[in-house]
């Protein structure tokens, strides 16, 4: 698709706003999913004594960290869902400078398949997940969903920027930096 006919604008967030932004999410989240769990289930720490102590409390960690490569890839696939060159538009890598894992679109997509792509990770993996475990009553997979809506904070900071826009306006992943550049339809001069 040609772009002549749109203005080009960047829309970036701060990283490291991002970061702290995430702690205020983290609190928002407990205050969501923990506060009915202890309402309706009570408060117990999963069982850790047994010879296995230092796997299950190290588990948690693994599968946080396992969880953000998998975050980035729900990116990934979502956004090769809606890109024309599919797969080939995609690209993963890490700011090391902020130790952020990032997946990055190479063409523009349509603001609304866009804001698919960038709030998929927050449901598949944040709200769904504290949902089943605020449902059954594991406490474990409650607090993995309430950890990964909370590292989902710079999507929602852009979504938030966004969410205002024409849907079907352009939006175009910003190559280096957390943001994006949006493309509006110029006005006739008629």
């Amino acid at each position: 698709m040609e772009f002549d006919q749109f203005t080009r604008e960047k829309k970036t967030i701060d990283l490291a706003k991002a970061n702290v932004d995430a702690l205020k999410y983290l609190v928002l989240f407990i205050f969501i999913f923990a506060g009915p769990y202890y309402l309706i289930w009570g408060f117990q720490l999963p069982d850790l004594d047994s010879e296995y102590l230092v796997l299950k409390a190290f588990a948690p960690l693994l599968i946080i960290l396992v969880g953000m490569a998998v975050h980035e890839l729900i990116h990934g696939v979502f956004f090769a869902l809606f890109a024309p060159k599919g797969w080939q538009s995609i690209k993963f890598g890490i700011l090391w400078k902020m130790l952020t894992p990032y997946c990055h679109c190479k063409e523009p997509l349509k603001i609304k398949h866009y804001n698919i792509a960038l709030l998929a990770p927050l449901l598949i993996l944040g709200i769904i997940p504290a949902i089943i475990g605020l449902i059954i009553g594991n406490i474990l997979i409650l607090f993995l969903g309430i950890v990964f809506s909370a590292t989902a904070a710079g999507d929602i900071m852009i979504y938030l920027l966004i969410r205002k826009e024409n849907p079907e306006h352009y939006v175009q992943d910003h190559p280096s930096e957390a943001g994006y550049y949006i493309f509006r339809k110029k006005e006739s001069e008629d």
